[in-house]
């Protein structure tokens, strides 16, 4: 099996690791010749696709199936055209993607399905959040507590050309869960908590049991497939939410690959989404049963004598990665790491049987990178509450 992966960043990366777990060869595609996920795929091609469309259809139409693991509309207009009359599968559903990829159109979707939504502006006052409409992950999102603060975040949202979407500023657990869907019907996964630095910026992702008090969880899984099948979902997607005093509020939805959660769900319960979706492109059934694990994924970066856990967007500067099992005692990571090597980055995933298990080993791999290479201070940031 050959999956030809389009994008060669922190979704690129994630698509590579997957395939890697489930035996599959890789091929990623990138325009930049020092894109991440290269250095991790068993072959590449370095080329923009939108200006080479002929060697794009000859290279992916050689794959078993393609995953785009980008989000240039052009780009994957184009993909979504050259695999259309292709007996190669397209893992990702176009109609969904531009749903998802607008807030206010996705907001208007789900409210429509009676999804738990945080309140709109001015209905919810301050503190709000405000988020342009067709960015993705944190990019523009700003907290606001008063005018002169939501003038600047106005401001922010209309120097990236799109439009605002203002809600109610929530707060309580992050957390999100993938599903799959055949067009007509669509399975849930495993809910897991996403940890923020200091940037909103996902730093940690946590697959356990519990996340969510079971009939919580129950609702979430419900939700994640209504709004999957009201979209007709022909491929994979996230749904984000907090969970907050008065229960969920959903906060988007994104029709693509995410760039985190599945590694986590993979470790914990070793279920791979990808190989999930792939098989349910092939009509076939993987099998694979939750073995009720749990997990933690993290990014980090060693600088200036320190060791620092970072936002994925920091990880994302990685150069060269490689993929390496037992990495200073943790179960495997994403790394670029070298001895004496002054500036690194790594995402480290710990594997155990419950969450003080998890906790234990995430502490040794602390303690045995700080003494392998002298480092100074352990530094872990969280988002300033408002």
């Amino acid at each position: 099996m050959k999956v030809g992966i389009v994008g060669g960043a922190l979704q690129g990366m994630e698509a590579v690791f997957l395939s890697d777990k489930a035996g599959f060869e890789t091929l990623v595609i990138d325009r930049r010749e020092h894109a991440p996920a290269l250095s991790l795929s068993d072959s590449q091609e370095v080329f923009d696709i939108t200006e080479d469309t002929g060697r794009a259809e000859k290279v992916l139409r050689d794959c078993d199936a393609v995953m785009p693991a980008c989000e240039e509309m052009e780009a994957l207009v184009l993909l979504d055209e050259i695999m259309k009359d292709s007996e190669v599968p397209l893992l990702f559903d176009l109609e969904s993607y531009r749903i998802s990829s607008s807030k206010e159109k996705s907001n208007e979707v789900m409210a429509g399905l009676g999804v738990p939504l945080p309140k709109p502006w001015p209905e919810c006052g301050f503190p709000a959040i405000v988020k342009p409409s067709s960015q993705s992950g944190s990019v523009g999102v700003s907290a606001v507590n008063n005018k002169e603060e939501m003038d600047a975040a106005l401001g922010t949202v209309r120097s990236l050309n799109d439009v605002p979407v203002i809600q109610e500023f929530v707060s309580g657990t992050s957390v999100s869960i993938e599903v799959i869907g055949n067009g007509k019907t669509a399975r849930p996964f495993y809910t897991t908590e996403v940890v923020l630095d200091s940037n909103y910026d996902c730093k940690m992702v946590l697959c356990e049991p519990g996340i969510l008090p079971e009939e919580d969880d129950r609702l979430f899984s419900e939700i994640g497939r209504r709004v999957a099948e009201g979209m007709g979902l022909n491929a994979l997607m996230d749904v984000e939410a907090i969970y907050t005093k008065n229960g969920l509020r959903v906060l988007e939805i994104d029709a693509r690959i995410p760039s985190q959660t599945p590694a986590a769900i993979w470790a914990a319960t070793d279920v791979n989404i990808l190989e999930e979706l792939v098989s349910m492109s092939m009509g076939r059934d993987t099998g694979k049963k939750n073995k009720n694990g749990c997990s933690a994924y993290e990014h980090y970066v060693v600088e200036n004598g320190n060791m620092m856990t970072c936002g994925e967007k920091i990880f994302g500067k990685i150069t060269e990665p490689r993929f390496e099992e037992r990495f200073f005692g943790s179960y495997e990571a994403i790394t670029d790491y070298a001895p004496g090597k002054d500036v690194w980055r790594a995402t480290v995933i710990t594997q155990g049987r419950d969450p003080g298990d998890v906790l234990e080993k995430r502490k040794k791999f602390i303690r045995n990178v700080m003494d392998e290479c002298g480092l100074d201070e352990y530094i872990d940031r969280s988002p300033k509450m408002i």
